[in-house]
């Protein structure tokens, strides 16, 4: 590995903290970014140009340049402006036709706006000095997923194109977007192309932007080392198993982290007291305001469960809503914090209306709650059918609230679940989607906060210290970069 010069590396994402979010992608390239930057890279991240991004941060842009996008017998003006956020310069790709609207998806035409978006990447690499000698091209998702297959089909022999190797990261497989195959010829201008074509198809009337990408992508990234795995076997791969089979000597697994400035006990000014690995104290003070917040019986010795997130059956909310009668009788109190199917929503409403000052059900969003709620629980329940990789309960072992989780993706990577012989471990967890599972292994856990608060202590200091920061993840990320351009 040579150190002549910084690796460039631009990162494409449909959406990004602070500017605009739906989900956790927003997140990942609000912060891996910064953290491939400290580890000696020079990044750049673009991304469409909404309405919704607050004006603050419009008002400061920089307007760059301004070009058209060949988007097969069409050409697109397209604009790109440049705001530099946190020390990492932010392109933005502008067209109102496409970007100005209410939403972010979920329009009728989102094949040809994220097509669009995708062929805009490539092309301002010729009138933007500062990308014109990018080493990798990062894509996020089927937003970005074009990206490769017009790299390879459209710019082969181009300029400084042949120098660019693409990285492609799988956050969830269940959005793949797919499409009216007519795209092909009308927007895409592939269908000229038997191998784009036949790459691109999913099924006689479809075209699927994913399966491109993973199809012509050099490297194939997902979000936890056992996601990467499960996109192999039939129930987890979304139908795109067997490409992940076929190419899993280029697939990996690394491992998202989390903002552990933003979620830190010792210095969050949104909990009721502070606290840390050398004195816990603070947790005590924080489960009793917690208590009363949520009107719940002010007791210490009953443990206090919590849930954050979406109420969806993919998050195993309904093994919860299944069990919910058991732990009540077993003097286990539940808070949870969500929004989502309607009939869970209900569900968890009556059960707040049914057990008084034992179970709580905030169905809302509110972000200033889920921290006093990670620093106020004892336990932390996520039980989900698929986690690709899960933030939550990196965040909840950041407050010595410990995991019970289902053992799949990244829930599997990041909880070592707990021995009671050697008292190593850093939660709780079981095996298949099955409520009695699930509450055997919560019970474990209130077992061990009921009759051995030692053994409790040692784990909750054996999940505070984990490293979930984005710094490990980045070095990964710049190991396979330096994988694809060893000369760098």
């Amino acid at each position: 590995m040579g150190d002549s010069r910084q690796l460039n590396v631009l990162f494409a994402s449909s959406e990004v903290v602070p500017f605009v979010k739906t989900g956790g992608l927003a997140d990942v390239a609000g912060s891996l970014p910064r953290a491939l930057k400290d580890a000696g890279c020079n990044v750049s991240v673009i991304m469409p140009k909404y309405s919704r991004i607050p004006d603050e941060y419009k008002y400061n842009m920089q307007h760059i340049c301004e070009f058209y996008v060949p988007l097969s017998w069409r050409n697109v003006w397209c604009g790109i402006d440049k705001l530099a956020y946190n020390g990492v310069d932010i392109y933005f790709v502008d067209n109102e036709g496409y970007f100005k609207r209410d939403g972010i998806y979920g329009y009728f035409d989102d094949g040809e706006r994220f097509a669009f978006f995708s062929k805009a990447i490539l092309e301002c690499l010729q009138y933007v000095p500062e990308l014109n000698n990018i080493d990798i091209l990062h894509c996020n998702d089927w937003q970005t997923a074009l990206a490769p297959v017009f790299l390879c089909e459209f710019y082969h022999g181009v300029g400084n194109y042949d120098n660019i190797k693409t990285v492609f990261t799988v956050h969830n497989a269940k959005f793949q977007g797919q499409f009216s195959n007519r795209m092909l010829n009308d927007v895409l201008g592939l269908g000229g192309i038997p191998a784009a074509a036949d790459q691109l198809y999913c099924d006689r009337d479809s075209i699927n932007f994913m399966k491109g990408a993973l199809c012509y992508a050099d490297r194939l990234t997902t979000v936890s080392p056992t996601y990467a795995c499960e996109l192999q076997m039939p129930f987890y791969g979304e139908g795109l198993d067997g490409i992940f089979r076929r190419r899993s000597n280029v697939l990996s697994g690394i491992l998202n982290g989390i903002d552990t400035q933003a979620w830190n006990p010792s210095s969050d000014s949104q909990i009721a007291a502070y606290y840390s690995i050398y004195d816990m104290s603070g947790k005590a003070e924080c489960k009793r305001a917690l208590q009363e917040e949520l009107g719940l019986r002010q007791d210490p010795l009953r443990p206090l469960v919590a849930m954050v997130g979406r109420l969806t059956e993919q998050k195993g909310i309904g093994l919860v809503r299944y069990a919910m009668d058991y732990l009540m009788s077993r003097s286990v109190q539940i808070a949870v914090l969500g929004t989502g199917d309607k009939d869970l929503e209900d569900s968890f409403k009556y059960f707040d209306w049914k057990y008084g000052d034992m179970m709580s059900a905030r169905i809302t969003f509110d972000s200033a709650l889920s921290h006093r709620m990670y620093a106020g629980a004892d336990l932390f329940l996520m039980p989900s059918e698929f986690e690709p990789c899960g933030l939550s309960q990196m965040i909840a072992m950041r407050y010595g609230t410990l995991p019970v989780v289902r053992e799949t993706g990244g829930l599997k990577d990041t909880v070592k679940p707990y021995n009671k012989y050697t008292g190593e471990g850093t939660g709780f967890s079981f095996a298949n989607i099955n409520g009695d599972e699930m509450v055997g292994a919560l019970m474990d856990a209130c077992e061990v906060f009921w009759t051995d608060q030692d053994a409790w202590k040692k784990l909750q200091y054996q999940a505070m210290t984990q490293d979930f920061s984005w710094r490990r993840a980045a070095n990964d990320y710049v190991g396979l970069y330096h994988s694809l351009h060893p000369e760098v």
